[in-house]
């Protein structure tokens, strides 16, 4: 039935395009003579068009007019039906030199009708393909939600085609920073001025939405103009790179919400994968912790090169299924041994290992909640992150790995907390081992907060508002860094396959960014104010410090060939370092906070507990 009706309607289009051709070159004749054609050339005209016709009908069929449909009829139409009618018009011109016709056809019909027939055939197609979206969108036009288009590019024009005959949304005017474009328009719809005019053009055209149409531009620009729509009140969506999409597919579909990282303004991270490949498949590769955020995001990345076998240990019984289910669906045929057990357990590393015998072993097993490491739980962070850490790497160096990674913070800078204090000592573990391991390469990998890691504060303030606030930040100067999950995990393995043993790698976090200023954005992100949803603030939780560093203030730091990461050279670790930090991590005790932090002071000189007396000062300033 379709086909038949398909073949139907190309009939008719070819029909009337000849009829076309046969009244615009008579037309031709009438504009020649001035409407007093004589009855000789009345007679000409006709018997040309014996000849005249064929010619235009076949280069019709040639440069395939009736592959498309008249209702979606558009620029690419228009330039195949210019070249068919200017080819057919240039052999009509040569046929009648050739040919020497009685009385000779005039040089104006031949320059005249093929102009007439363009003009013709391309205002038909483009009033059907009118009258057809006013009879299927007319009755909707116009209703919707006002919404603007900011960037009036191809593809701020693009969606304000698709708007035009949306049901759902109606355009109310675009916005560019281009001079030449504003105070134009574009399907009928006015290109306003700057973009840092959103707020007063909101207000005047009563536009509560936006839509971000500029994906060719910066990650800078896009995150400035995702903030002013925020900070204006408006609720922004955003059109992200068109490098996915397919030929003729919709932009509007690809519109989406924007999110946290709009506003963080994070440029898409680009590592070598050809090094990375090379250190990853078809070996063997053991990650630690992997049911956590970093630990899972680490076994994603990790499929895309293929290793023979995956090995991934954890603590949690749940995490584990859930990994392994995930898993076992992005990548069915990967063999994956599931381990659920204690990263501080030497018999069961040495029974994993010497089974599988990974070639690279990541270490992302780790207690990294602040407050809760630092008061009544400080000797299991310390044992955690320092001894398993330890039994980890001496495993990997007893069956042979090459590499051993290790996940590490922002935090073991100048630590101020517990948790800080026991990463910094697992990075000196790391340096001492690398000391006396002639096979195994030691890295190390650091890095601030994840966004939507377990524990951090952005899954703290969306259950926050949910509840409809208040949302509670500990105190208005606090910044922190932050990355997504993605982007840190595919640096650990870009720095991984760098390494040449006992580096410090440093991921570039970016600028640093306010909590308060976050947890505002978030609140304006899911469509509330200041009004609907207030901010409190807590005071600083013990450990926490107001600003994180990367850096320790005597490292140096040196630049390697990717952008984002640099190394750092850390202060030296003595030779007997492990003989007399090992007996203390397994006294069979449980030491007390303060024996803990008095402890670290030894083995971590730069670490500086904040005593009560700090924490009572910040307070009262914070209050102020």
């Amino acid at each position: 039935m379709f086909p038949q009706k398909a073949s139907w309607l190309s009939l008719s289009a070819f029909g009337f395009d000849l009829f076309a051709v046969f009244a615009t070159w008579l037309v031709a004749y009438v504009i020649r003579f001035n409407g007093a054609v004589p009855a000789e050339f009345w007679v000409g005209a006709m018997h040309a068009l014996i000849w005249v016709l064929p010619i235009y009908g076949l280069m019709f069929h040639l440069f395939g007019l009736y592959r498309g449909m008249w209702v979606f009829a558009s620029l690419p139409d228009l330039m195949r039906i210019s070249k068919a009618v200017a080819s057919s018009g240039l052999m009509v011109m040569i046929g009648a030199v050739m040919l020497q016709p009685s009385p000779i056809i005039p040089r104006s019909v031949l320059v005249i009708s093929p102009l007439l027939l363009f003009l013709g055939m391309g205002g038909a197609r483009a009033l059907y393909r009118a009258l057809k979206e006013f009879y299927l969108y007319g009755g909707l036009i116009g209703q919707g939600k006002p919404v603007i288009v900011i960037g009036a590019g191809t593809a701020g024009a693009s969606l304000a085609r698709e708007l035009s005959r949306s049901s759902e949304w109606r355009l109310a005017g675009l916005l560019d920073d281009d001079p030449a474009k504003q105070g134009r328009e574009i399907y009928g719809y006015k290109v306003y001025g700057p973009i840092a005019d959103i707020a007063q053009l909101a207000g005047k055209l009563k536009a509560e939405f936006a839509i971000i149409a500029i994906p060719s531009a910066s990650v800078e620009v896009q995150r400035r103009v995702a903030t002013l729509c925020l900070r204006a009140g408006i609720k922004a969506m955003v059109l992200p790179a068109l490098t996915s999409m397919s030929p003729g597919q919709a932009y509007l579909s690809h519109v989406r919400q924007i999110d946290l990282e709009d506003l963080l303004g994070r440029e898409a991270v680009h590592i070598d994968t050809s090094h990375v490949e090379a250190l990853l498949n078809g070996k063997v590769v053991m990650v630690t912790g992997a049911g956590g955020s970093i630990g899972s995001e680490m076994c994603r990345q990790i499929l895309r090169f293929q290793p023979a076998q995956l090995v991934a240990l954890d603590l949690s019984e749940y995490a584990m299924y859930q990994l392994v289910e995930e898993l076992s669906e992005r990548a069915p045929e990967l063999s994956l041994v599931p381990v659920v057990g204690d990263a501080k357990d030497s018999l069961l590393l040495d029974q994993v290992m010497s089974r599988y015998t990974p070639s690279i072993v990541f270490h992302a097993a780790a207690y990294k909640h602040v407050p809760l490491m630092e008061e009544l739980n400080a000797w299991q962070a310390v044992r955690n992150n320092v001894l398993g850490t330890y039994r980890v790497a001496r495993a990997a160096i007893q069956h042979r790995a090459t590499h051993f990674v290790l996940i590490s913070t922002d935090k073991a800078v100048n630590p101020s907390n517990v948790m800080g204090a026991s990463k910094r000592l697992a990075e000196m573990v790391c340096q001492s081992l690398q000391q006396t391991s002639t096979r195994t390469q030691f890295e190390t990998v650091r890095f601030g907060n994840v966004l939507g890691s377990a524990g951090s504060v952005i899954p703290k303030f969306q259950k926050q508002i949910a509840k409809g606030g208040p949302v509670t930040v500990t105190h208005p100067e606090i910044t922190r860094f932050f990355m997504t999950i993605s982007e840190a995990s595919q640096l650990v393995l870009q720095a991984s396959s760098m390494g040449r043993g006992g580096e410090i790698f440093i991921l570039d976090m970016g600028e640093p960014v306010k909590i308060v200023d976050l947890a505002r954005d978030l609140i304006r992100i899911y469509g509330f104010n200041d009004d609907h949803i207030r901010i409190e603030f807590s005071g600083l939780r013990p450990g926490e410090k107001l600003y994180e560093e990367l850096l320790a203030c005597d490292e140096t730091t040196t630049r390697t060939p990717h952008p984002k990461l640099r190394t750092a050279k850390a202060r030296g670790v003595p030779q007997h370092f492990l003989d007399e930090l090992l007996p203390w991590l397994m006294q069979w005790r449980v030491m007390s906070d303060a024996e803990v932090r008095r402890d670290l002071r030894r083995w971590v000189p730069e670490y500086q507990s904040r005593g009560a007396a700090q924490l009572e000062e910040v307070r009262r300033v914070s209050n102020n």
